[in-house]
């Protein structure tokens, strides 16, 4: 009986923790957005492009422009313009915005890899002295107005065919993946390393080994538990 209960207890603990894994990660991602939204005070200035943005497109909260996408509210716009900011590690959480101000900061470098994944952005406005990653060759238009560079209409590098050819894989495609970015992903039915291996994704085979190995580490848990408590 006493080993009933402990076994019980065990999976009640289990169960909690994962419970709590997802929930520290789901809480977590909101703090995330809560943070890139709020990296300075006040909200989305009303002469700002992202304002004129959002009165069609989303809902405004502190310096981001949220829109429901497949029923999650997310990033399509963020104002960080004259925030101070001189330096910028990352904004993958703003991955999916479609027009980001970051003009009037004394920002001195800007990395393309920031802008990786950022394929739905097309609209960047950043100080003057900055170039527009991935080069002018990765948008339709750039021009400097306003002691700003803005840098509009990302261009798909996968349509380019001078000069660079992007060689990837037999059994896959070409996806842009941010301003003079691209990513090779595999065509349907193919899957594995460099989309080599056909047929669907063997999800069954894959969750059933994860099963089975849940099942043989919850039996051995029991199983310890148990004799150390027919040792006492």
């Amino acid at each position: 009986m006493t080993a009933g209960l402990k076994t019980s207890a065990a999976s009640t603990v289990y169960f909690c923790s994962i419970f709590f894994v997802l929930f520290k990660t789901y809480v977590g991602s909101h703090d995330t957005d809560a943070q890139l939204c709020q990296m300075c005070d006040g909200t989305v200035r009303q002469d700002s492009p992202v304002w004129d943005f959002c009165l069609t497109k989303g809902h405004i909260k502190d310096h981001c422009c949220f829109g429901n996408i497949s029923n999650v509210d997310t990033i399509i716009g963020l104002d960080l313009a004259n925030c101070s900011i001189s330096h910028v590690e990352h904004l993958y959480d703003a991955s999916t915005a479609m027009i980001i101000d970051l003009s009037n900061n004394p920002i001195f470098n800007l990395s393309d890899l920031i802008f990786q994944g950022f394929s739905h952005l097309n609209k960047l406005i950043l100080p003057s002295k900055l170039e527009c990653p991935g080069g002018s060759a990765a948008w339709e238009m750039v021009e400097v107005k306003h002691n700003a560079r803005v840098c509009e209409g990302q261009k798909n590098v996968c349509n380019q065919t001078q000069q660079i050819s992007w060689n990837c894989p037999e059994n896959s495609f070409c996806r842009p993946y941010g301003p003079g970015f691209f990513e090779c992903c595999c065509l349907n039915h193919f899957y594995g390393y460099k989309c080599m291996r056909q047929g669907a994704f063997p999800t069954a085979k894959v969750l059933g080994i994860l099963t089975g190995c849940t099942v043989v580490v919850s039996s051995l848990l029991w199983f310890m538990q148990r004799r150390k408590a027919n040792s006492t």
